[in-house]
């Protein structure tokens, strides 16, 4: 039996998997909010007592946060998590820790072809190594290392990377993140939910286009990021459009300099939350001309598969299939 978690900064999900020789299968899943708990602990135990005379054999957990040393200090919730205390407390030792990325990327190689959707039609199919990038409550950005058998995922924090501008408008952007964020812009300012509405709050304070009034009036406790995209998908309101416009423009180019940096000629793989509810900004020529305009390189990336996975559960996934895959006997 194979305890799987997949732990972000909004939600927690857990999932108990069935191995075998055909592969695994769900027996339990359940989701947390991350926020209302003190520490992960407090969430295995909760859901160890909807299945207590279950025997945990192996455990996996994609993390949000960098695995340094057996241990992780989430990045987004005040949780400290470490191998030694899972190992303690589920009374096992096969207990694997790795980046959230890391294990989206690993679930994507377990994917049905019909959970992507193709955003380069002009994609040629190669053997090589994969980018994985995914924007959600931050950014996540991995690699998926060929060694000319199989695939390794590797980790990064480069969604925390500087913020490079390509246009006078992403300039401007620059600028004005720097008023709010002075000692560091990342890609993560923009690229994720949080993000979504820094552009937009730029571009309200450049004077692009009139301003919802139905956004001005949003209350606290309402995730302004998600009414963006609501009234720019279902209103085509200006301003909305525009935010979501520049954000797959800024989206394309970060996940073509990670192809770059990792020369994924296999693809590229893009998850997180954000891009199948803004699938039709996702699939504009916005994007794909931003991740392809690399000067001399640009011949490469304009044959670069690119493939947006629609499974929300794919680092779940990717944490189960990495647990069964390394579990030691």
């Amino acid at each position: 039996m194979i305890l799987a978690g997949d732990i972000g900064g909004t939600k927690t999900n857990l999932a108990l998997y069935k191995s075998s020789q055909e592969g695994i299968m769900l027996e339990l899943q359940h989701q947390f909010v991350s926020q209302n708990y003190a520490s992960f602990s407090d969430v295995i135990h909760e859901f160890l007592a909807k299945v207590p005379d279950t025997k945990i054999t192996t455990a996996c957990f994609g993390i949000a946060g960098p695995i340094i040393d057996g241990k992780c200090r989430t990045t987004n919730l005040p949780w400290e998590i470490a191998t030694t205390d899972l190992q303690n407390l589920l009374k096992i030792s096969n207990i694997y820790l790795l980046n959230d990325l890391e294990a989206t990327a690993y679930g994507m190689l377990y994917l049905r072809d019909d959970e992507f959707i193709n955003l380069n039609v002009s994609a040629e199919t190669k053997k090589g190594n994969f980018a994985v990038i995914a924007a959600g409550t931050g950014l996540g950005e991995a690699i998926l290392y060929f060694n000319g058998l199989s695939y390794h995922p590797i980790s990064s924090e480069g969604g925390h990377s500087d913020f490079a501008p390509l246009t006078p408008q992403q300039d401007a952007l620059l600028l004005w993140l720097r008023e709010h964020y002075p000692l560091h812009v990342s890609y993560e300012r923009i690229l994720s939910g949080p993000g979504i509405a820094n552009i937009y709050d730029f571009l309200v304070a450049s004077e692009f286009a009139k301003e919802p009034d139905s956004i001005t009036k949003i209350g606290s406790n309402k995730d302004k990021s998600a009414l963006i995209s609501q009234y720019a998908l279902e209103k085509n309101d200006p301003l909305c459009v525009e935010t979501l416009r520049l954000f797959v423009e800024i989206y394309g180019a970060e996940a073509g300099n990670l192809a770059l940096k990792s020369l994924s000629l296999g693809g590229v793989y893009i998850g997180g939350g954000i891009a199948p509810k803004i699938l039709p900004f996702m699939q504009s020529e916005t994007f794909l001309k931003a991740f392809c305009n690399k000067g001399r390189f640009s011949q490469m990336l304009q044959s670069m598969p690119i493939k947006l996975s629609l499974n929300p559960e794919t680092a779940l996934l990717g944490s189960a299939h990495y647990a069964k895959d390394h579990h030691k006997n």
